[in-house]
């Protein structure tokens, strides 16, 4: 049985319904940052508790969750929907990210090795792989882990959680621009050469590096807008 056909049968312990609430939110995330619910689509708490064999509370509870994290728009009396694109959050995200990333750069490239050099080669090797075998998945994945190895690396692994809570606002945006424009080879180019500077301990050009990275967005945001103005929240488009 398909991961997302399975259902939960609902107890009143507070673990079962957390349980609940996480496989939920777990969903709806992959199928939202997947773009197989679109932005705009409207989600029914009846329909998600009947699938999952619930009760509302943990639907309820999910939808809290969700929301925090700017996929989906709870509104009172009103049908809960996935968050259309927001011009502005998107600004405000990428904004601390691009403050952390450099701070967790700039302390990696004081810190890398040969054995950390040798993981970053590592890592590459298996995106080259991913792109080799068109697989967008792994890919994603492996972005992630880059990523998260850098800040390791830094001695602030903390800085990760800070960085994929803002990476996952626009992760619907990343899976946009790597289906439609093939954006995986020049991702792991500039994961190249953020590893090239990290193992020659240059923190300035590491952080050049990662700036320029994290602009290859502006392209994919432009193209969405131009061909998915619909998928905006209106004024933004």
């Amino acid at each position: 049985m398909p991961e997302e056909d399975r259902t939960v049968t609902e107890t009143a312990t507070p673990q079962t319904r957390q349980s609940s609430v996480a496989m939920i939110v777990e969903f709806l995330y992959r199928e939202i940052t997947l773009m197989r619910l679109l932005p705009g689509t409207r989600i029914s708490e009846a329909d998600i508790a009947a699938r999952f064999g619930v009760s509302r509370q943990p639907v309820r509870e999910a939808f809290s969750r969700l929301e925090a994290m700017d996929l989906i728009l709870v509104r009172p009396k009103k049908a809960t929907e996935v968050r259309k694109f927001s011009a502005s959050s998107i600004e405000k995200s990428r904004f601390v990210r691009a403050a952390i990333e450099a701070a967790a750069l700039r302390k990696a490239a004081k810190a890398c090795g040969p054995a950390e050099g040798f993981q970053l080669d590592a890592q590459l090797a298996l995106q080259r792989k991913a792109w080799a075998e068109r697989d967008q998945k792994a890919f994603a994945e492996l972005d992630y882990d880059f990523h998260k190895t850098v800040c390791e690396i830094g001695g602030v692994p903390y800085a990760f959680d800070l960085i994929r809570a803002e990476k996952e606002k626009v992760d619907r945006l990343c899976t946009l621009g790597l289906s439609k424009e093939e954006r995986m080879p020049q991702l792991i180019s500039d994961h190249q050469d953020i590893a090239d500077a990290l193992k020659a301990g240059d923190g300035e050009a590491a952080v050049d590096a990662g700036m320029a990275h994290l602009t290859r967005l502006d392209e994919t945001i432009a193209a969405i807008r131009k061909t998915g103005s619909a998928y905006f929240e209106d004024g933004d488009a």
